[in-house]
């Protein structure tokens, strides 16, 4: 499900997900094989030309190492994608919340009650009254969840009985469930243009984008502690995220002429990074280490960690063509 203009090489190429990540997975699992131009100009299909088996145990994991590796060890050329069947029945719904917190947290519950959920989608109060104004849907300036249920008719309703009470609990408010596909193309089309929503609250300024993942049971903690982190920054930051699997972002809208704002967006950035590190997480879900968090990836994997990455980079492009400087 690419938002924007994402493409699906791109996509694999940072180990990309999308609203659908939480029921069918990340690009990684979704990926069964690549064709890849090597930098010494070879041609590798990390599966083997034209093989796509749902699993396999032949050898090093070709496919896992370059989905995510940002261009560093080969141009990706071409996807094989898995393939997943339509539901029989869908429903989508908004909830708004009195708190960020209270959102993520029914996020969580929703997740333990083993609610077989498709799409579960954060919007902070800022993120959400940007994506409104952007769409011209007249919807409440508060903390959000954009839910979708996949099943057949008869589980879909046990499904939305479920939701609603978890909703109800965190003090939730819950607007009717849009089950006709146009209705739910509006929703989700509100949530697609995020970016480009976020952009619109500083015309002329530009925008970067920052994520992290955390273990579910420690989203609540994290996201509030980024919340004020923002507030006590000054900075326009609306927070969104696929917050289903942990993972959150932060679209910082900044003017990158003025050198104190552009500062204040590095720190921020770095404790961001560092407080997913502290609570067992990963300093970024799905937009890769590119320039910006190279010293928060030595905090993750540790020197032996970044060494053999290395290695791995070294024994592909031995003369440091492909995207030298990224990464590593």
């Amino acid at each position: 499900d690419p938002g924007a203009d994402a493409s699906l090489c791109g996509m694999a190429a940072t180990g990309a997900s999308g609203t659908n990540a939480v029921r069918y997975g990340t690009m990684r699992p979704n990926v069964l094989n690549l064709r890849v131009v090597l930098p010494d100009g070879r041609l590798l299909h990390t599966a083997g030309p034209g093989r796509q088996p749902r699993k396999r145990a032949a050898g090093y994991d070709l496919t896992s190492l370059f989905v995510g590796s940002e261009g560093t060890l080969g141009f990706l050329t071409q996807a094989t994608l898995r393939l997943h069947p339509l539901p029989e029945a869908t429903a989508a719904t908004i909830a708004t919340f009195p708190s960020v917190g209270a959102a993520v947290a029914c996020t969580v519950q929703v997740l333990q009650a083993a609610v077989p959920v498709a799409r579960i989608e954060f919007l902070d109060e800022v993120m959400a009254d940007a994506c409104c104004r952007f769409s011209g849907m007249g919807l409440p300036v508060a903390a959000t969840l954009l839910l979708e249920l996949h099943g057949s008719r008869h589980s879909l309703a046990e499904q939305q009985q479920q939701t609603q009470e978890i909703v109800r609990q965190n003090g939730g408010s819950s607007l009717a469930w849009a089950e006709g596909q146009e209705e739910r193309e509006q929703l989700w089309s509100m949530r697609h243009n995020a970016w480009y929503a976020a952009l619109a609250l500083r015309p002329g300024c530009q925008g970067y984008s920052t994520d992290v993942c955390v273990p579910i049971s420690r989203l609540p903690d994290v996201v509030v502690e980024t919340k004020k982190d923002l507030q006590a920054s000054g900075l326009t930051a609306p927070m969104v995220g696929h917050v289903g699997d942990g993972n959150f972002h932060c679209i910082i809208i900044l003017n990158s002429q003025d050198p104190e704002e552009v500062q204040r967006v590095h720190a921020f950035t770095q404790r961001l990074g560092r407080r997913a590190l502290a609570a067992g997480g990963t300093c970024t879900g799905e937009h890769g280490v590119g320039l910006g968090k190279r010293a928060l990836l030595q905090e993750e994997l540790g020197q032996e960690g970044l060494d053999t990455l290395r290695s791995i980079k070294a024994a592909l492009d031995p003369h440091n063509l492909m995207n030298p400087g990224k990464v590593l």
